[in-house]
Protein backbone atom coordinates (compact mmCIF):
# COMPACT_ATOMS: atom_id res chain seq x y z
CA UNK A 1 0.00 0.00 0.00
CA UNK A 2 1.00 3.71 -0.86
CA UNK A 3 2.23 5.59 2.34
CA UNK A 4 -0.69 8.10 3.12
CA UNK A 5 0.76 11.42 2.18
CA UNK A 6 -0.83 13.55 5.15
CA UNK A 7 1.43 11.37 7.61
CA UNK A 8 4.68 12.76 6.09
CA UNK A 9 3.63 16.13 6.21
CA UNK A 10 1.85 16.42 10.00
CA UNK A 11 5.19 16.47 11.72
CA UNK A 12 3.63 16.65 15.30
CA UNK A 13 1.05 13.98 16.79
CA UNK A 14 0.24 13.17 20.46
CA UNK A 15 0.40 10.21 21.75
CA UNK A 16 -2.21 10.12 24.63
CA UNK A 17 -1.63 7.36 27.22
CA UNK A 18 -4.79 7.41 29.42
CA UNK A 19 -6.48 4.21 31.54
CA UNK A 20 -7.11 2.65 34.72
CA UNK A 21 -3.47 2.88 36.09
CA UNK A 22 -4.11 6.86 35.77
CA UNK A 23 -5.57 6.18 39.76
CA UNK A 24 -3.22 4.88 41.69
CA UNK A 25 -0.20 6.35 38.93
CA UNK A 26 1.37 2.79 38.52
CA UNK A 27 3.30 2.20 35.28
CA UNK A 28 0.78 1.50 32.86
CA UNK A 29 0.54 -3.14 32.89
CA UNK A 30 4.03 -3.84 33.48
CA UNK A 31 3.70 -2.67 37.27
CA UNK A 32 1.75 -5.40 37.62
CA UNK A 33 3.26 -7.69 34.76
CA UNK A 34 6.63 -7.10 36.69
CA UNK A 35 5.13 -7.85 39.58
CA UNK A 36 5.54 -4.58 41.09
CA UNK A 37 1.93 -4.44 42.07
CA UNK A 38 -0.35 -7.08 42.79
CA UNK A 39 -2.54 -7.94 39.85
CA UNK A 40 -6.11 -7.63 42.02
CA UNK A 41 -4.54 -4.13 43.66
CA UNK A 42 -4.03 -2.79 39.41
CA UNK A 43 -7.35 -4.33 38.28
CA UNK A 44 -9.70 -2.34 41.48
CA UNK A 45 -8.47 0.52 39.78
CA UNK A 46 -10.94 0.07 36.70
CA UNK A 47 -13.82 1.08 39.69
CA UNK A 48 -12.06 4.19 40.22
CA UNK A 49 -11.61 5.22 36.93
CA UNK A 50 -14.19 8.03 36.66
CA UNK A 51 -13.17 10.35 33.84
CA UNK A 52 -15.38 12.99 35.24
CA UNK A 53 -13.85 15.78 33.95
CA UNK A 54 -13.59 14.06 30.23
CA UNK A 55 -13.58 16.51 27.48
CA UNK A 56 -12.43 15.35 24.09
CA UNK A 57 -13.08 18.68 22.98
CA UNK A 58 -11.05 20.49 24.85
CA UNK A 59 -7.98 17.77 24.32
CA UNK A 60 -8.66 18.29 20.20
CA UNK A 61 -8.50 22.30 20.44
CA UNK A 62 -5.01 21.95 22.71
CA UNK A 63 -3.95 19.28 20.39
CA UNK A 64 -4.09 21.52 17.70
CA UNK A 65 -3.50 24.38 19.05
CA UNK A 66 -0.16 22.72 19.62
CA UNK A 67 0.98 22.38 16.03
CA UNK A 68 0.15 18.55 15.81
CA UNK A 69 -1.93 17.06 13.00
CA UNK A 70 -2.65 13.87 14.38
CA UNK A 71 -3.49 12.10 17.93
CA UNK A 72 -3.43 8.30 19.03
CA UNK A 73 -5.25 7.12 22.00
CA UNK A 74 -4.62 3.84 23.53
CA UNK A 75 -7.69 1.98 23.38
CA UNK A 76 -6.56 -1.06 24.72
CA UNK A 77 -3.46 -0.86 26.28
CA UNK A 78 -1.90 -4.49 27.79
CA UNK A 79 -3.79 -4.53 30.56
CA UNK A 80 -6.74 -5.67 28.67
CA UNK A 81 -8.99 -2.96 29.55
CA UNK A 82 -10.67 -1.11 26.58
CA UNK A 83 -11.87 2.30 26.85
CA UNK A 84 -15.04 1.70 24.72
CA UNK A 85 -17.94 -0.56 25.86
CA UNK A 86 -16.84 -3.52 23.46
CA UNK A 87 -18.85 -6.88 23.42
CA UNK A 88 -15.92 -8.82 23.39
CA UNK A 89 -14.42 -9.95 26.29
CA UNK A 90 -14.73 -8.61 30.37
CA UNK A 91 -12.60 -5.73 31.12
CA UNK A 92 -13.38 -2.52 29.50
CA UNK A 93 -14.76 0.98 30.91
CA UNK A 94 -18.18 0.23 31.13
CA UNK A 95 -18.58 3.05 28.27
CA UNK A 96 -17.15 4.29 25.31
CA UNK A 97 -15.26 7.14 25.64
CA UNK A 98 -13.53 6.73 21.90
CA UNK A 99 -16.76 8.28 20.28
CA UNK A 100 -16.19 11.44 21.08
CA UNK A 101 -12.20 11.82 21.19
CA UNK A 102 -12.44 10.95 17.58
CA UNK A 103 -15.31 13.29 16.89
CA UNK A 104 -13.62 16.26 18.05
CA UNK A 105 -10.35 15.61 16.85
CA UNK A 106 -11.91 15.55 13.35
CA UNK A 107 -13.87 18.95 14.25
CA UNK A 108 -10.47 20.38 14.52
CA UNK A 109 -8.78 18.79 11.05
CA UNK A 110 -6.80 16.30 13.11
CA UNK A 111 -6.39 12.64 11.75
CA UNK A 112 -7.42 10.07 14.17
CA UNK A 113 -5.45 7.19 15.80
CA UNK A 114 -5.88 4.37 17.94
CA UNK A 115 -3.50 2.62 19.73
CA UNK A 116 -4.08 -1.32 20.46
CA UNK A 117 -1.96 -3.67 22.01
CA UNK A 118 -1.44 -7.58 20.30
CA UNK A 119 -1.12 -8.74 23.75
CA UNK A 120 -3.51 -9.10 26.40
CA UNK A 121 -1.99 -10.22 30.12
CA UNK A 122 -5.36 -10.65 31.64
CA UNK A 123 -7.38 -12.14 28.71
CA UNK A 124 -7.89 -15.70 30.19
CA UNK A 125 -6.31 -17.42 26.83
CA UNK A 126 -3.67 -15.43 26.12
CA UNK A 127 -1.24 -17.19 28.11
CA UNK A 128 -1.72 -20.71 26.08
CA UNK A 129 1.32 -20.88 23.85
CA UNK A 130 4.86 -19.16 23.38
CA UNK A 131 6.63 -17.33 21.07
CA UNK A 132 8.75 -19.81 18.55
CA UNK A 133 12.81 -19.84 19.02
CA UNK A 134 12.35 -18.48 22.97
CA UNK A 135 15.05 -20.42 25.15
CA UNK A 136 13.80 -22.70 27.23
CA UNK A 137 16.03 -21.83 30.48
CA UNK A 138 14.21 -18.08 29.89
CA UNK A 139 11.58 -17.94 32.67
CA UNK A 140 8.16 -17.93 31.36
CA UNK A 141 6.15 -14.77 32.49
CA UNK A 142 2.48 -16.33 33.91
CA UNK A 143 0.32 -13.67 32.02
CA UNK A 144 1.95 -14.15 28.57
CA UNK A 145 2.79 -17.43 27.83
CA UNK A 146 3.23 -21.09 28.92
CA UNK A 147 5.93 -23.74 28.64
CA UNK A 148 6.12 -25.53 25.22
CA UNK A 149 4.90 -28.75 26.74
CA UNK A 150 1.51 -26.50 27.73
CA UNK A 151 0.84 -25.24 25.18
CA UNK A 152 -3.04 -24.86 23.91
CA UNK A 153 -3.86 -23.94 20.53
CA UNK A 154 -7.51 -24.41 20.88
CA UNK A 155 -7.00 -21.48 23.51
CA UNK A 156 -5.20 -19.01 21.32
CA UNK A 157 -7.86 -19.42 18.87
CA UNK A 158 -10.13 -17.96 21.16
CA UNK A 159 -7.89 -15.76 21.93
CA UNK A 160 -7.38 -14.27 18.22
CA UNK A 161 -11.48 -14.65 17.76
CA UNK A 162 -11.55 -11.92 20.57
CA UNK A 163 -9.06 -9.89 19.20
CA UNK A 164 -10.59 -9.93 15.81
CA UNK A 165 -13.88 -9.05 17.43
CA UNK A 166 -11.96 -5.62 19.19
CA UNK A 167 -10.40 -4.91 16.03
CA UNK A 168 -13.69 -4.76 13.99
CA UNK A 169 -15.30 -2.32 16.55
CA UNK A 170 -12.47 0.04 16.73
CA UNK A 171 -12.53 0.06 12.84
CA UNK A 172 -15.93 -0.22 12.06
CA UNK A 173 -17.38 2.61 14.77
CA UNK A 174 -14.49 5.11 14.46
CA UNK A 175 -12.63 4.48 10.91
CA UNK A 176 -9.15 5.37 12.25
CA UNK A 177 -6.77 7.11 9.71
CA UNK A 178 -3.86 5.08 11.89
CA UNK A 179 -3.79 1.91 14.08
CA UNK A 180 -0.63 2.24 16.10
CA UNK A 181 0.37 -1.33 17.40
CA UNK A 182 2.03 -2.65 20.12
CA UNK A 183 3.04 -5.61 22.11
CA UNK A 184 4.26 -7.85 19.23
CA UNK A 185 7.28 -8.64 20.28
CA UNK A 186 5.30 -11.97 22.66
CA UNK A 187 4.56 -13.49 19.31
CA UNK A 188 5.73 -14.17 16.09
CA UNK A 189 4.22 -12.71 12.44
CA UNK A 190 2.55 -16.15 12.07
CA UNK A 191 1.00 -16.31 15.47
CA UNK A 192 -0.48 -13.19 15.35
CA UNK A 193 -2.07 -13.53 11.60
CA UNK A 194 -0.09 -10.16 10.71
CA UNK A 195 -1.24 -10.07 6.98
CA UNK A 196 -4.91 -11.57 7.18
CA UNK A 197 -5.24 -9.12 10.47
CA UNK A 198 -4.18 -6.34 8.25
CA UNK A 199 -6.58 -7.34 4.91
CA UNK A 200 -9.73 -7.44 8.22
CA UNK A 201 -8.83 -3.85 9.02
CA UNK A 202 -8.59 -2.68 5.41
CA UNK A 203 -11.56 -3.85 4.26
CA UNK A 204 -12.81 -1.19 6.78
CA UNK A 205 -10.85 1.11 6.23
CA UNK A 206 -8.77 0.98 3.24
CA UNK A 207 -6.50 4.38 3.69
CA UNK A 208 -5.47 3.16 7.01
CA UNK A 209 -1.73 4.16 7.84
CA UNK A 210 0.28 0.70 10.26
CA UNK A 211 3.49 1.94 12.54
CA UNK A 212 5.92 -1.11 12.68
CA UNK A 213 4.86 -2.84 15.23
CA UNK A 214 2.55 -3.95 12.16
CA UNK A 215 6.22 -6.00 10.93
CA UNK A 216 5.58 -6.65 7.28
CA UNK A 217 2.56 -4.99 7.07
CA UNK A 218 3.91 -1.82 9.01
CA UNK A 219 4.25 1.44 6.77
CA UNK A 220 6.74 3.14 8.92
CA UNK A 221 9.61 2.84 11.61
CA UNK A 222 8.84 3.56 15.30
CA UNK A 223 11.90 4.50 17.36
CA UNK A 224 10.93 5.30 21.05
CA UNK A 225 12.70 7.39 23.30
CA UNK A 226 15.66 7.30 21.93
CA UNK A 227 16.27 9.61 19.42
CA UNK A 228 18.02 8.18 16.38
CA UNK A 229 21.03 9.67 15.32
CA UNK A 230 21.00 8.16 12.02
CA UNK A 231 17.39 8.98 10.92
CA UNK A 232 15.49 5.68 9.41
CA UNK A 233 15.62 6.06 5.61
CA UNK A 234 11.39 6.58 4.56
CA UNK A 235 8.80 7.52 7.01
CA UNK A 236 9.19 7.48 10.59
CA UNK A 237 8.49 8.82 13.89
CA UNK A 238 10.11 9.07 17.07
CA UNK A 239 7.54 8.89 20.18
CA UNK A 240 8.63 10.57 23.74
CA UNK A 241 6.87 10.95 26.71
CA UNK A 242 6.61 14.86 27.95
CA UNK A 243 8.13 13.48 31.71
CA UNK A 244 9.32 10.19 32.23
CA UNK A 245 6.29 8.42 32.21
CA UNK A 246 3.75 7.39 29.29
CA UNK A 247 0.80 7.60 31.71
CA UNK A 248 0.20 9.75 34.65
CA UNK A 249 2.37 9.15 37.21
CA UNK A 250 1.83 10.86 40.49
CA UNK A 251 5.37 11.78 41.64
CA UNK A 252 6.82 12.25 38.10
CA UNK A 253 7.39 15.93 37.66
CA UNK A 254 10.52 15.30 35.38
CA UNK A 255 8.96 17.31 32.54
CA UNK A 256 11.07 18.47 29.62
CA UNK A 257 11.04 22.14 28.93
CA UNK A 258 9.83 23.65 26.03
CA UNK A 259 13.88 24.60 24.65
CA UNK A 260 13.85 20.48 24.88
CA UNK A 261 10.81 19.54 23.03
CA UNK A 262 11.90 21.93 20.37
CA UNK A 263 15.35 20.47 19.74
CA UNK A 264 13.78 17.29 19.31
CA UNK A 265 11.14 18.08 17.15
CA UNK A 266 13.35 20.32 14.67
CA UNK A 267 16.01 16.96 15.21
CA UNK A 268 13.21 14.40 14.04
CA UNK A 269 11.58 16.46 11.30
CA UNK A 270 14.85 17.66 10.12
CA UNK A 271 15.51 13.94 9.41
CA UNK A 272 12.41 12.97 8.16
CA UNK A 273 9.98 12.31 10.78
CA UNK A 274 7.26 12.67 12.79
CA UNK A 275 7.38 13.59 16.55
CA UNK A 276 4.81 11.66 18.59
CA UNK A 277 4.48 13.49 21.74
CA UNK A 278 2.47 11.29 24.83
CA UNK A 279 0.65 13.16 27.43
CA UNK A 280 -0.74 11.21 30.16
CA UNK A 281 -3.95 12.79 31.35
CA UNK A 282 -5.36 12.01 35.24
CA UNK A 283 -8.18 9.65 35.73
CA UNK A 284 -10.80 12.40 35.35
CA UNK A 285 -9.79 13.00 31.73
CA UNK A 286 -7.67 16.19 32.59
CA UNK A 287 -4.04 16.83 30.97
CA UNK A 288 -1.77 18.22 33.72
CA UNK A 289 -1.44 22.06 33.57
CA UNK A 290 3.07 21.24 33.29
CA UNK A 291 1.82 19.36 29.90
CA UNK A 292 -0.23 21.58 28.64
CA UNK A 293 1.92 24.52 28.73
CA UNK A 294 4.30 23.07 27.39
CA UNK A 295 1.93 22.13 24.19
CA UNK A 296 1.44 25.71 24.33
CA UNK A 297 5.08 26.79 24.05
CA UNK A 298 5.73 24.07 21.31
CA UNK A 299 2.69 25.13 19.11
CA UNK A 300 3.40 28.71 19.84
CA UNK A 301 6.78 27.87 18.05
CA UNK A 302 5.65 26.30 15.24
CA UNK A 303 3.10 28.76 14.41
CA UNK A 304 6.18 31.06 14.63
CA UNK A 305 7.87 28.65 11.85
CA UNK A 306 5.43 26.90 10.43
CA UNK A 307 7.00 27.62 6.88
CA UNK A 308 9.81 25.57 8.22
CA UNK A 309 7.53 22.77 9.09
CA UNK A 310 4.58 22.00 7.34
CA UNK A 311 5.10 21.52 3.26
CA UNK A 312 8.87 20.44 4.09
CA UNK A 313 10.99 17.35 4.00
CA UNK A 314 14.13 15.72 5.41
CA UNK A 315 17.26 18.62 5.12
CA UNK A 316 20.86 18.22 4.95
CA UNK A 317 22.74 15.11 6.16
CA UNK A 318 24.96 15.96 8.62
CA UNK A 319 27.73 17.86 8.57
CA UNK A 320 26.77 20.07 6.11
CA UNK A 321 25.14 22.60 9.49
CA UNK A 322 25.60 22.94 13.13
CA UNK A 323 22.28 22.16 13.95
CA UNK A 324 19.00 20.86 12.08
CA UNK A 325 17.57 21.91 9.06
CA UNK A 326 14.47 21.56 6.76
CA UNK A 327 14.14 21.58 3.04
CA UNK A 328 10.47 22.83 1.15
CA UNK A 329 9.35 20.14 -0.84
CA UNK A 330 10.66 22.18 -4.69
CA UNK A 331 14.11 21.79 -3.03
CA UNK A 332 14.57 25.61 -3.69
CA UNK A 333 14.23 26.62 -0.39
CA UNK A 334 16.60 25.32 2.98
CA UNK A 335 15.86 26.18 6.49
CA UNK A 336 18.49 26.38 8.91
CA UNK A 337 17.98 25.52 12.63
CA UNK A 338 19.98 27.94 14.88
CA UNK A 339 19.79 26.80 19.27
CA UNK A 340 21.75 29.45 20.56
CA UNK A 341 22.51 33.18 19.95
CA UNK A 342 24.95 32.64 16.91
CA UNK A 343 28.39 34.42 17.92
CA UNK A 344 29.86 34.46 14.52
CA UNK A 345 28.92 33.89 10.87
CA UNK A 346 26.88 30.65 10.44
CA UNK A 347 28.32 28.18 7.77
CA UNK A 348 27.22 25.67 5.01
CA UNK A 349 29.30 23.27 3.64
CA UNK A 350 28.84 21.18 0.42
CA UNK A 351 26.51 23.74 -1.07
CA UNK A 352 26.68 23.05 -4.82
CA UNK A 353 23.46 25.59 -5.31
CA UNK A 354 23.82 29.26 -5.68
CA UNK A 355 21.99 31.02 -3.08
CA UNK A 356 19.57 34.16 -3.98
CA UNK A 357 18.96 35.58 -0.41
CA UNK A 358 19.13 34.42 3.35
CA UNK A 359 16.18 35.72 5.83
CA UNK A 360 15.24 35.06 9.23
CA UNK A 361 11.66 33.34 9.30
CA UNK A 362 9.32 35.42 11.17
CA UNK A 363 10.90 38.63 10.68
CA UNK A 364 12.05 39.04 7.50
CA UNK A 365 15.14 40.46 7.81
CA UNK A 366 17.68 40.08 4.82
CA UNK A 367 20.54 38.82 6.04
CA UNK A 368 24.56 39.14 4.27
CA UNK A 369 25.84 35.89 3.07
CA UNK A 370 29.10 34.90 0.86
CA UNK A 371 31.07 31.86 -0.48
CA UNK A 372 34.64 31.49 0.53
CA UNK A 373 37.12 28.83 -0.85
CA UNK A 374 36.45 25.81 -3.09
CA UNK A 375 38.27 23.75 -6.02
CA UNK A 376 37.76 22.07 -8.79
CA UNK A 377 34.00 20.08 -7.84
CA UNK A 378 34.70 20.86 -4.21
CA UNK A 379 32.54 23.82 -3.71
CA UNK A 380 33.13 26.65 -0.94
CA UNK A 381 31.51 27.58 2.02
CA UNK A 382 28.51 29.50 2.43
CA UNK A 383 29.10 32.03 5.21
CA UNK A 384 25.89 34.44 6.83
CA UNK A 385 26.15 36.86 9.13
CA UNK A 386 24.71 36.42 11.97
CA UNK A 387 20.92 37.69 12.67
CA UNK A 388 20.83 40.64 15.10
CA UNK A 389 19.51 40.53 18.91
CA UNK A 390 16.02 41.89 18.31
CA UNK A 391 15.67 38.75 15.20
CA UNK A 392 16.50 35.85 17.74
CA UNK A 393 13.75 33.83 18.60
CA UNK A 394 13.78 33.11 22.16
CA UNK A 395 13.68 29.28 21.73
CA UNK A 396 15.44 28.44 18.09
CA UNK A 397 16.25 30.78 15.39
CA UNK A 398 15.85 29.64 11.74
CA UNK A 399 16.98 31.04 8.35
CA UNK A 400 15.46 31.01 5.10
CA UNK A 401 17.92 29.89 2.45
CA UNK A 402 16.50 30.84 -1.35
CA UNK A 403 17.96 28.77 -3.96
CA UNK A 404 18.45 29.59 -7.49
CA UNK A 405 17.45 26.11 -8.55
CA UNK A 406 17.29 22.88 -6.55
CA UNK A 407 19.35 21.78 -3.61
CA UNK A 408 22.13 20.19 -4.81
CA UNK A 409 24.95 18.97 -2.22
CA UNK A 410 28.74 17.62 -2.74
CA UNK A 411 29.15 14.82 -0.29
CA UNK A 412 32.93 14.07 -1.91
CA UNK A 413 36.09 14.10 0.45
CA UNK A 414 37.80 17.04 -1.84
CA UNK A 415 40.74 16.57 -3.48
CA UNK A 416 43.70 14.99 -2.16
Amino acid sequence: MAMQPWFEDAKLGIFIHWGVYAVDGVQESWSFYDDIVPYDRYMSQLDRFTASRYDPHDWAKLFARAGARYAVLTSRHHDGVALWDTAHGDLNVGRDLIAGYAEALREQGLKVGLYYSHSDWSHPDYASTRKPGRPPELEDNRYSEVAAEDEDLEAWERFLAYRDGQIRELTSRYKPDLMWFDGEWDRSEEQWRIPELAAMIRSEVPDVVFNARMLSEGDYATPEQGAPVLPPEGPWELCLTINDSWGHQHHDHNHKSVDQLIRYFTETIGGGGNLLLSVGPREDGTIPAEQAERLHGLGDWIARHAEAVYGTVRGLPPGHHYGPSTLSKDRRTLYLVLFDAPRAEINVRGLLSKVRGVSVLGSGTELDHRVTGGLHETPGILWIDPPAAPDLDPHATVLAVELEGELELYRGAGRF
